[in-house]
């Protein structure tokens, strides 16, 4: 069981407890992710603390023993009680709650569940499946001769009539010069050309994220075959032992050959689960080995500054080699 690998990595590095707030990191242990303040405590007798707004729903969804969620202050005086020995505490803990547990407790920083979390399980792979078919889904017969700010309402309406509860991040539509801007809000500007749409759906609490550049000119169509190109041997080069970095690396140096490396702003891809940004990172800086399990984007990217910009974003399963879960056509010319 999940729960009992992740009391034994605690004992391997000597945690007598960990604090658990971030609702991803609840919903991996438990199955359920809340929606106000839920606090987990993991230790022998592992327990949930909801907040009365969550209180019936945590009941009958989690996998562990449920009770009301006081106060942290009830919390502190509770766990001083049972003597937890050193805490584990997550990253995302705000600095508040930290200065809360820090002058009382012996308590250290950790990233054990979202270690877990990194590697999918068989039903974990198939719920990011879901979300990636309902996004492809929802991009069929869209209207583009319409402003940005409509064609990602139309991408979020599909979305949420095939079943996902919300984007999975902010749906990104950029246009024209606008696509040279890699994270661009959408504006109420008609569609221009190229047109860089990245989305994604949410499929029982797991995320799905693409990218796709429209194209539509000569010049367009050299940077954005520059871009498949890198993508194609970074995908090509994934398998487990190697090294996230190097990913990036592959991908990098191919656009870089062509003279336009100042121009790919960001790193290769990222890891994508519960959230649509987790471990692992494929950037230059990572230090982590890609495992078995493991599901990431690949999304390289070219951006020529008040023109345009191309990116080509897919999502990977990690097995013995990458196996492409997105099966929408790279390619589309309007």
């Amino acid at each position: 069981m999940k729960i009992d690998e992740i009391i034994q990595k605690m004992n391997q590095e000597n945690f007598n407890s960990l604090i658990i707030l971030k609702p991803e990191n609840i919903a991996y242990v438990t199955g359920f992710k809340p929606s106000s303040i839920s606090v987990l405590i993991l230790k022998e007798e592992p327990l949930l603390l909801s907040s009365k707004l969550d209180l019936e729903e945590a009941h009958q969804k989690s996998h562990l023993p449920v009770e009301e969620f006081k106060s942290l202050d009830k919390l502190k005086k509770s766990l001083k009680e049972s003597n937890p020995g050193k805490m584990g505490v997550e990253h995302s803990m705000t600095v508040g709650i930290y200065q809360k547990f820090c002058g009382d407790f012996q308590v250290e920083l950790t990233d054990l569940i979202e270690q877990f979390r990194a590697i999918k399980s068989a039903d974990e792979a198939k719920k990011i499946k879901g979300a990636i078919r309902i996004a492809e889904n929802s991009f069929e017969n869209l209207d583009f001769s319409v402003t940005e700010d409509n064609l990602a309402a139309q991408l979020e309406y599909n979305m949420r009539s095939a079943g996902s509860p919300s984007p999975s991040f902010e749906t990104i539509v950029a246009s024209g010069s606008r696509s040279s801007l890699p994270h661009a809000t959408t504006t109420s500007r008609k569609v221009g050309s190229p047109v860089m749409i990245d989305w994604g759906a949410l499929y029982q609490n797991y995320a799905s994220d693409i990218t796709r550049t429209i194209i539509h000119s000569e010049e367009q169509e050299e940077i954005f075959s520059i871009v498949l190109e890198a993508q194609k041997k970074a995908i090509e080069t994934i398998k487990p032992g190697v090294k996230a970095s190097y990913i990036d690396k592959v991908a990098r140096n191919v656009i870089e050959e062509y003279g336009y490396g100042d121009n790919f702003i960001h790193s290769t891809g990222h890891g994508v689960g519960l959230e649509v940004h987790e471990k692992p990172s494929l950037s230059v800086r990572s230090d982590e080995k890609l495992r078995k399990g493991m599901v990431v984007t690949v999304e390289p990217g070219i951006y020529l500054e008040g023109k345009f910009g191309v990116r080509i974003e897919d999502m990977v399963l990690i097995k013995n080699r990458a196996k492409v879960l997105t099966s929408h056509p790279r390619k589309i010319i309007a």
